[in-house]
This record gives C-alpha cells, sequence and structure tokens, in this order.
C-alpha cells in the first residue's frame, strides 16, 4: 500500500489524527497499552509489536492494526518510520 491510499483508508475509517513516527536502531517499548485505535503504515525499517506472546514482524509497504486497551510490547532492530491514524475509543 502506498501513502496515498493509506491515508485516503483513514480518513474512510475515520482517524482524526494522523501523525509520523519514528524510533532509531534497537527501540524497544516494555508492555504498554494505548487509549485509541492505532492502524499505521511501515513507511521505512521494520517494527514487531508482540501481543500476548505472539511477535508480528511488519516490514515497509505493510501495515499494522492495534485495538485501543491492547496490552503489547514494541520494537525495531533497524529503526523505523511510520505514518499512523489513532482513533479514539468510542
Amino acid at each position: 500500500m502506498d501513502l496515498l491510499q493509506f491515508e485516503a483508508l483513514l480518513a474512510s475509517e475515520g482517524y482524526p489524527t494522523v501523525t509520523t513516527v519514528e524510533q532509531g536502531p534497537l527501540y524497544q517499548m516494555g508492555e504498554h497499552a494505548h487509549a485509541f485505535d492505532a492502524c499505521a503504515l511501515i513507511l521505512e525499517g521494520d517494527f514487531t509489536i508482540t501481543v500476548d506472546g505472539v511477535a508480528t514482524q511488519y516490514a515497509v509497504g505493510e501495515v499494522f492494526r492495534l485495538p485501543a486497551g491492547t496490552v503489547h510490547t514494541e520494537s525495531s532492530r533497524q529503526g523505523v518510520r511510520y505514518r499512523a491514524g489513532r482513533r479514539p475509543k468510542d
């Protein structure tokens, strides 16, 4: 998916906040949860999200979704830059 298609998707799904996130190499964040639904497109690097002990790695051009309140960890070996939509929990 390209950036224009992704931003059109976010608009159609009612994501009011769109931001770009960057993390450096060897990034790690311990268990946490967000108060918003997240939908993001990987623009550069790699990104791994672990939920309930299951790690899923995302590469450039891939989209991940994370519902509000989902406890997870985040990591990146190479560093990552992604475009993210955030939608408040209903």
